[in-house]
């Protein structure tokens, strides 16, 4: 097969608006492993909140959390993790105080956001996230352009209202170039589906970019392909289509 690697997105891509894998959509996706397809997740969430649809798939392949923060070497074996220097997501929640905005972070030791923060886990955690929204485009517009003087930042998003932060230099596509190093394929080998701007760079890199038909602008203007959306089997065309039509 052309390619060998599927790396797929959840929130707005694998998962349906009520947060389930359609069941023609884990059809295709288990016809595409059981043809020798490496399944990707790869996604902005923690590990916690995506290995359950890795299992739900049975899938043993590596897999991307935290938009490239943290690579396993199948869905319970840590291969690699990046952390953030602490100082920065101090000054990202003073941000986020100062701007009254919902913010959320995912350390190591789980997820956390205004419900649920207390002063010591600034020390104590080991941070690879931070996060904000807002639906005021002028608020965000204005977190975003202190961020952005901060540098040693990642800056993507998982919607158009919010913003999320990495290390500089952590991506989702930079996760997908460790998986492809550990499985010892190549880029040009990969499918990456995507519908957000944490999405871009892998959709960018990837042999074959494919945005979702409820994507962000941005990423079907710079994908290969626009499938159909989230709620209308977009991965399950892909992988017909694509991955064994071999267009």
């Amino acid at each position: 097969m052309k390619y060998k690697l599927l790396a797929l997105d959840m929130d707005g891509t694998l998962l349906t608006d009520e947060q389930q894998i359609s069941a023609e959509t884990e059809k295709w996706i288990r016809k595409a492993a059981a043809a020798g397809v490496h399944v990707c997740l790869s996604t902005g969430r923690g590990y916690n909140e995506a290995v359950p649809y890795g299992d739900q798939l049975d899938l043993g392949t590596p897999m991307i959390t935290v938009n490239g923060s943290e690579i396993w070497k199948s869905p319970h074996e840590l291969y690699q993790r990046k952390l953030f220097d602490k100082a920065l997501i101090s000054t990202m929640y003073n941000i986020a105080r100062e701007k009254k905005t919902w913010f959320w972070a995912y350390a190591v030791e789980g997820s956390y956001n205004e419900t649920n923060w207390t002063p010591d886990l600034l020390d104590r955690n080991h941070w690879m996230k931070f996060g904000y929204f807002t639906e005021d485009d002028e608020v965000r517009g204005e977190i975003l352009s202190q961020l952005q003087q901060i540098g040693g930042l990642e800056i993507t998003n998982s919607s158009p209202h919010n913003l999320e932060i990495n290390p500089a230099g952590i991506s989702k596509a930079t996760g997908i170039r460790t998986v492809c190093e550990l499985l010892g394929i190549e880029m040009s080998e990969v499918v990456a589906v995507g519908d957000s701007l944490n999405d871009l760079a892998a959709i960018e890199a990837a042999g074959l970019g494919v945005a979702m038909g409820n994507a962000q602008d941005t990423v079907k203007e710079k994908a290969d392909v626009v499938t159909s959306s989230n709620n209308e089997d977009g991965i399950a065309l892909i992988i017909r289509d694509y991955i064994f039509q071999e267009v």
